[in-house]
């Protein structure tokens, strides 16, 4: 705190020196340890001089109003010092309204109070009385921190706020629209849009306009949030209060008919603004442009492009990205291009934007060898390129296995000056998980972490389950405690992952814990994540905890899929109880779950392994009228089991089926029934089947021939056994000499 005793010249030289000091930020800052307190609600701030002055406390307000203008006109400063226990709100505001004629006193009487502090509670009205002064002193700056001060006042209400600068309006001063619209342009920098609607409606009500600037902030913070519809209110408010409109509200509502989507509306309100005088320039069309672009709507955009010329406008760089960019979304990349190319052709030089447009849907589309020529005519044209532009190369060559080309491309970004993110070492990591190369993974980790980057539980996943693919479970779980260890919160993927990675090792003790973790960790669990686990204990033939954890899954509201069903169908064929899985199969029909090819062939597998056939051939009729068409495996499974039954007549009219169901028999499918014809000694249909599979085109295997050897053999026709092994010598396949 300055002393006291100061004589008056000094302490009008300290005034003048740190009247400005830190004003905003005072007022902003209740809180501030400074010397120099601000004009600010203070509760309990103690007296900063020791001597009470009883004849200042003694005096009327109307006198002490006389002194202090007194003083301040012959910059006594000094002598005001003694009138600060008597100061309250309203003898400020008298003080300020007796130095309307003089901005200078105003201004010195604020300073005196900012330099030393006050012991009152500023009230709407003074802090308003002190706003005026100081926008006619064009203190802007300090105008708009008292203002913003007074609308974050609790308990104050847009109609205080304004009553308060309506109220201390010098009427002679001509401050009052200007005050206003600073009060408007305010409540938008301070994201209050609909105090500052209010506060619109509230001076409209009294007869105040502001002006069409702070008109059209209030409406482009509105639109800017998508309150379209108040935007619209607020716009046929100023519409009705006669305050002229220019091409800034012609473009703010331009705006919000496009993020509406009111397309259809906006030729009506163009027509509507040019019977006011207020024409569309070049942001109208590249609003609109590009609004439509996003939209897909490229002949609307093509439409108004080719109108500028008759407004007296060219195509602008913004234009044409907008255009590059709706082709592209719309898969017209050859057009795209197109447009590149005119672009180049009326000496518009394209931008780091442009190219990334084509580079991204090039990449987008796996074509390498375009992504190649764009990145090569941006250079070319002596377009730096950015991140966007080498993130994207390299993750179409890390996707699609080219990891040389893709670590070339990092190299080259380096090159530029450019630093790696978090997005380009991940992409670079999936390459190398996908091609099971943890090693390289692990070390482009490393550099991350080098970097300073910040591993995320994107990047993290990724390389999880690049370990669990490999089956580097002990690696896992120590990245896993690693990555709870540097506060990245695992996720439902980052469980899922570890629980499919053990569950497939067959560690369904590791699984189940990880399962009890998620779920402490509020992670709700999926029916993938069931079907993970269940299946995980069937194979490993703990059907019990299977039936535990279905259980749980229907008391979660979780309820089973195909998958579901198909799993434990499957393993109840496998280990022989047909009769449950039939009774699923039933469960899973009445309950209108459509079965899977692959479900289904499991039932046919159950029936013929349980030495029924015949249910296996109804089954696979049923099947077929359900809309689930057999292929292969069906059929194989089907005629196997009539081959097993010694039922070969059933088994060779299914070969027959097949090929009416337009599915022809393979090798399999032949050497099944060959197989079969051969094991019990008849020969004459087993050739005539490899006579069928050789007219199809389908060549003997070493499968074929050794059944017909076999055969023969057991048929003691060693010539035709002896003839099939040449020949099967011939062919290049290894025969079992088993005669």
């Amino acid at each position: 705190m300055y002393p006291f005793l100061l004589n008056q010249k000094h302490t009008l030289t300290i005034l003048k020196t740190h009247k400005r000091y830190n004003f905003i930020t005072h007022l902003l800052n209740p809180a501030s340890k400074s010397s120099f307190r601000c004009l600010q609600t203070i509760e309990t701030s103690q007296n900063p001089y020791k001597e009470p002055f009883s004849a200042a406390t003694t005096l009327p307000d109307s006198l002490l109003v006389e002194k202090i203008i007194f003083n301040l006109k012959h910059g006594n400063v000094n002598s005001l010092l003694s009138y600060q226990l008597r100061l309250d709100a309203s003898v400020v505001v008298d003080v300020l309204r007796r130095c309307n004629g003089n901005l200078q006193l105003g201004q010195r009487f604020i300073d005196s109070l900012v330099l030393n502090g006050s012991n009152f509670k500023h009230s709407s009205v003074s802090l308003s009385a002190m706003v005026h002064v100081f926008v006619r002193s064009r203190r802007l700056s300090d105008a708009q921190a008292l203002i913003l001060r007074m609308i974050r006042r609790s308990g104050v209400s847009r109609v205080e706020v304004v009553e308060a600068l309506v109220s201390s309006i010098c009427g002679n001063c001509g401050t009052n629209n200007l005050v206003f619209d600073l009060l408007i342009r305010t409540y938008v920098q301070a994201r209050k849009l609909r105090e500052g609607t209010e506060a619109f409606r509230i001076l409209r009500s009294k007869g105040y306009l502001v002006s069409i600037n702070a008109c059209n902030s209030l409406l482009g913070g509105l639109v800017k949030i998508d309150w379209v519809e108040l935007a619209w209110e607020v716009h046929r408010e100023v519409v009705r209060s006669g305050i002229e409109l220019n091409v800034y509200t012609l473009n703010i509502m331009v705006n919000a008919l496009c993020k509406d989507g009111k397309f259809d509306d906006v030729k009506s309100f163009l027509s509507e603004m040019e019977g006011q005088g207020v024409y569309a320039d070049m942001v109208t069309c590249n609003t609109l442009i590009g609004a439509y672009c996003r939209e897909g709507l490229l002949e609307e955009a093509f439409e108004i492009m080719n109108s500028m010329a008759d407004k007296g406008l060219k195509p602008s760089l913004f234009t044409y990205n907008a255009i590059i960019n709706g082709l592209c979304k719309k898969g017209r990349y050859a057009r795209a291009k197109g447009i590149l190319i005119e672009m180049l052709n009326i000496g518009l030089s394209p931008d780091t934007t442009t190219y990334n447009t084509l580079l991204v849907e090039s990449c987008r589309r796996d074509n390498f060898s375009e992504a190649k020529e764009i990145f090569g005519e941006m250079l070319r044209q002596g377009v730096v390129p950015d991140l966007v532009s080498f993130s994207s190369l390299i993750a179409v060559f890390s996707r699609n296995r080219h990891l040389d080309q893709a670590l070339v491309y990092f190299r080259d970004m380096k090159k530029f000056g450019l630093v790696p993110d978090n997005v380009i070492y991940t992409v670079l990591m999936h390459g190398y998980c996908r091609n099971g190369n943890m090693l390289e993974a692990l070390k482009i980790r490393d550099e991350m972490l080098e970097q300073g980057c910040v591993l995320d539980v994107v990047a993290y996943n990724t390389i999880l389950n690049g370990l669990c693919k490999e089956k580097m479970l002990t690696d896992a779980d120590k990245l896993f405690d690693e990555m709870v260890e540097r506060g990245a919160l695992p996720d439902f993927y980052t469980f899922t992952t570890l629980i499919h990675g053990h569950c497939q090792d067959g560690n369904m003790t590791k699984a189940l814990s990880l399962f009890g973790t998620m779920t402490q960790r509020n992670i709700k669990p999926d029916i993938v994540a069931y079907n993970t686990l269940i299946d995980g204990f069937c194979k490993v033939g703990e059907m019990e905890k299977a039936s535990e954890l279905w259980d749980g899954m229907i008391s979660r509201k979780i309820f089973p899929n195909h998958i579901t069903y198909g799993i434990l169908i499957n393993t109840y064929c496998s280990v022989g109880h047909v009769s449950e899985a039939f009774r699923l199969w039933d469960v899973m029909i009445e309950k209108g779950i459509k079965p899977t090819l692959v479900t289904c062939n499991t039932v046919i597998k159950g029936y013929c392994r349980s030495g029924d056939s015949l249910k296996a051939d109804e089954f696979l009729g049923r099947m077929i009228a359900k809309g689930v068409a057999p292929d292969h495996i069906s059929y194989n499974t089907l005629i196997n089991g009539f081959v097993r039954e010694d039922n070969m007549d059933k088994a060779f009219l299914w070969i027959n089926k097949m090929e009416k169901e337009g599915l022809l028999p393979d090798i399999i499918t032949y050497n099944v029934v060959m197989n079969g014809f051969c094991r019990q000694g008849r020969m004459q249909e087993a050739e005539l089947v490899l006579q069928k599979m050789t007219e199809k085109g389908i060549n003997p295997d070493r499968s074929t021939y050794t059944a017909l050897i076999n055969g023969h053999v057991t048929q003691d026709n060693l010539n035709e056994a002896f003839r099939f092994h040449d020949e099967m010598l011939r062919r290049g396949f290894v025969p079992d000499d088993v005669f």
